[in-house]
């Protein structure tokens, strides 16, 4: 298809004097990728990643890489539930932000050549530590797939003739790759337990909002909400 200059089985040839590493697999995979990278890897070079988790991934470059300080983990928000290069798309990081997680032990330059990089493919860039990345990921990432797949889950064939745009608007993420969701959520699995916990906190307070007594009650909240998600569209950078 023409998407590789060129491609490699194994990772000596393939890192073999690169000035910047990214790394581009399953949570699950970085951990034995980084301890054969080790083996290869120029001390100079410096190494970043796509991961949708970064505790596990920053721990395994400070005890496997040969220059740690030169890892600087990032998590691009962009895609789809798609994979595969057929579903590739040249717009795809256009103003879309990139998350980069250093520590007190990340190099500067590093830090600095990650950043240019993402921004010279038309990200914006934000900074947070590995634990909040995590922590806030759960409740805007990790629960939606969740809830997603909670809400394909529960229906029978006889209901999903009925649904509508809204219900496939709200499901689309399901539609993703489950190994690659599992590591996620494993990986990141006390977050989303505390994460899960908040949601069943919020439908519990709905239940007790559907009483007949309590329906002006229920109109406010309701109102409150779809404020408050106008909010957060309009707080966007276009």
């Amino acid at each position: 298809m023409g998407a590789l200059d060129e491609g490699h089985e194994r990772l000596s040839p393939a890192v073999d004097g690169a000035d910047l590493v990214i790394l581009c697999t399953p949570v699950g995979l970085f951990r034995p990728l980084m301890a054969d990278l080790a083996n290869h890897l120029d001390p100079k070079s410096v190494v970043t990643d796509v991961g949708s988790t970064k505790r596990s991934i920053v721990k395994a470059a400070e005890e496997l890489l040969p220059a740690p300080e030169r890892f600087v983990a990032s998590h691009p928000m962009a895609g789809s539930e798609k994979r595969g290069v057929q579903y590739a798309r040249a717009d795809l990081y256009d103003g879309a932000l990139c998350i980069i997680t250093p520590t007190s032990h990340t190099a500067p330059a590093a830090l600095e050549t990650v950043e240019d990089f993402w921004r010279t493919l038309g990200m914006r860039t934000c900074r947070l530590s590995p634990s909040e990345h995590d922590r806030r990921l759960a409740d805007v990432s990790h629960l939606p797939h969740v809830l997603a797949a909670a809400l394909v889950a529960m229906q029978d064939k006889n209901s999903f003739a009925l649904s509508g745009k809204g219900f496939l608007d709200m499901t689309r993420i399901a539609g993703g790759d489950g190994a690659l969701w599992r590591d996620i959520l494993l990986d990141n699995r006390d977050n989303v337990r505390k994460s899960i916990h908040n949601l069943q906190h919020q439908l519990d307070r709905l239940l007790t909002l559907m009483d007949a007594s309590q329906h002006e009650a229920l109109r406010e909240w309701l109102d409150q909400i779809a404020v408050r998600r106008q909010q957060i569209i309009d707080a966007r950078p276009r």
